[in-house]
């Protein structure tokens, strides 16, 4: 109980952010079904498989839903028993308990009514009722629910917002499903224009929720750069912004197909189209870590000035490239003086730092130096990889092997950025992780490993099937969503920000290499040959950001 607790905040976001995707999928099946396809079209429903496909995907995505806003659900309960100390009736029937029951018993009814086939389906009222009860279940789980001043315009947009965002992103695949199981030219293009014109629908819900949620959350300039809630916000938005940029270049597909438009316009039009999907969650998991922030309007105190960002963000510096000694960090510091005062009074010592408590671990100019000093070189090592994927891309063989470099990546950060925990800490592996920092640092450890044993057989041949170069861009989009949702155990409200300021990019980065490296292995020229670039610039983005970056 006392390891859930510890790391009740890293779960709490990334189940939300997983129950938002699924439930996307959910939301945006039905309205794929029903309103994108009021009546099932003729050359749909003669491919069984495609209907089949889609159904299965439906009730698959509700079951989900229901799997994860049960487990989460229940691990808000036992956070609340456990800590505030209050009976299990009263946390079940806690506002957040009754929305997430709500959500299930809906999920639930979509997923047994999706057992009747995509074709036949159930009636459209009942579907759509589930729909709306899982879309106002989750709202009343937002930052509107809690205002105590405009409520209900706040309700209205967070509605507008997530239906928005549930239409476009949640039936993209429904929609790829539909476009591989129609031959037929008119067809497609009927059914893409339908589904254009609701994402259009989608695009203005969501802008227009988005201007309420600036005025009503954010409010001033210098909440976006000087708070969490706004930097996030601001992020976010740039994602937003990717995405209607390759949903607009999808419109204009659209319009080639109806007009007769061949094989090269329906090709873009469907590899885009994942991309977009892929971006949508990305933005699903980054809501998901505003709804654990305040809104900007309520943190008027502890904002980062423009003037500390500039300082420490856009000043440029050497690279910190010697590191301090071990012994002189501060755990390390506090436990030799505990171990001294104990072994005078003959007793065992203290452990100086536990990790999960409430407390953050300490720290001094030798931890900021150490932390220097392992993003100054590991961005050293992911420049040198950017450079040596652009030479491989201008045709020098050798440079094939530019994956091994992630390995060495790898071990440098499992060995370094935790200095408290094993291997050179007295803390030891499994202790250590009951700090969500160390534990999303032992994660992206791992994930940059796989990365580059894998990248490292395709580039060398040692691995020549399609499904492994998938590995990369993957694995990418997932490095970047674990830094835009990256916490740091820090008191200083500032000092947390401030380091933020590096992760945002950084995420941004690595998500946009995925889906560069995506489009390369299945578009076609020239959106091809553009993203063989693109994604080998981000990682020199990359690495750059991480030369540059410092904590004084």
């Amino acid at each position: 109980m006392d390891l859930l607790i510890d790391l009740f905040g890293f779960l709490s976001v990334m189940l939300r952010g997983l129950a938002l995707t699924v439930e996307a999928l959910a939301v945006g099946g039905i309205i794929f079904r029903y309103v994108a396809l009021p009546e099932l079209d003729a050359a749909l429903a003669a491919d069984r498989r495609a209907a089949t496909r889609m159904g299965n995907l439906l009730r698959a995505s509700a079951l989900a839903l229901a799997a994860v806003v049960l487990l989460a659900t229940t691990i808000d309960g036992l956070v609340l028993v456990t800590t505030v100390g209050v009976s299990w009736t009263e946390a079940m029937t806690a506002p957040f308990a009754v929305a997430g029951a709500a959500l299930v018993v809906a999920a639930a009814v979509v997923a047994a009514a999706a057992r009747a086939g995509w074709g036949a389906g159930p009636p459209a009222p009942l579907m759509l009722a589930a729909a709306i009860v899982m879309i106002a279940s989750s709202v009343a789980t937002t930052h509107a629910m809690a205002r105590l001043d405009a409520r209900a315009p706040l309700l209205l947009a967070s509605a507008l917002h997530q239906t928005g965002a549930f239409l476009w992103i949640g039936g993209i695949p429904y929609f790829l499903i539909a476009l591989a199981g129609v031959d037929a030219p008119a067809a497609r293009a009927r059914i893409a224009l339908r589904f254009s014109k609701l994402c259009v629908a989608a695009v203005l819900a969501i802008a227009v929720s988005m201007a309420i949620y600036i005025v009503r959350y954010i409010g001033s300039l210098d909440a976006v750069y000087g708070t969490a809630y706004g930097v996030m916000a601001a992020s976010k938005a740039v994602m937003f912004a990717a995405l209607l940029g390759f949903g607009a270049a999808n419109y204009l597909a659209v319009r080639r197909l109806g007009g007769g438009g061949g094989g090269a316009a329906l090709l873009r039009l469907r590899r885009f189209a994942e991309v977009e999907l892929g971006v949508g969650v990305a933005i699903f998991f980054v809501a998901a870590s505003l709804t654990s922030l305040p809104p900007a309007v309520d943190l008027t105190d502890d904002r980062v000035s423009w003037r500390q960002i500039v300082d420490r963000v856009l000043t440029p510096r050497e690279p910190r490239l010697t590191s301090p000694a071990h012994a002189a960090l501060a755990i390390p510091l506090a436990q030799e003086r505990l171990n001294r005062l104990a072994a005078a009074a003959r007793q065992q010592a203290p452990q100086a730092y536990v990790p999960g408590s409430a407390e953050p671990a300490p720290g001094n100019a030798a931890d900021i130096a150490w932390s220097e000093y392992n993003h100054n070189w590991s961005g050293i090592m992911v420049l040198v990889i950017g450079l040596l994927a652009l030479a491989w891309r201008a045709g020098w063989p050798p440079a094939r092997h530019w994956p091994i470099l992630f390995v060495v990546l790898a071990i440098f950060i499992a060995v370094r950025s935790d200095p408290e925990a094993w291997p050179l800490g007295d803390i030891g592996f499994l202790a250590s992780m009951r700090a969500p920092e160390v534990l999303q640092h032992r994660l992206m450890t791992l994930l940059v490993a796989v990365f580059g044993i894998f990248e490292w057989q395709v580039r060398s041949g040692r691995l020549r099937g399609t499904s492994a170069a998938y590995v990369f861009p993957l694995s990418n989009a997932i490095g970047g969503i674990m830094l835009l949702t990256h916490s740091h155990a820090l008191s200083n409200i500032q000092e947390a920000l401030l380091v933020e300021f590096s992760h945002i990019p950084l995420g941004l980065l690595a998500i946009a290499a995925g889906g560069a490296r995506w489009l390369e292995l299945r578009a076609g020229p020239p959106v091809k040959n553009v993203a063989a670039w693109v994604w080998p610039l981000c990682f020199v983005g990359v690495g750059l950001v991480l030369i540059t970056y410092r904590e004084s």
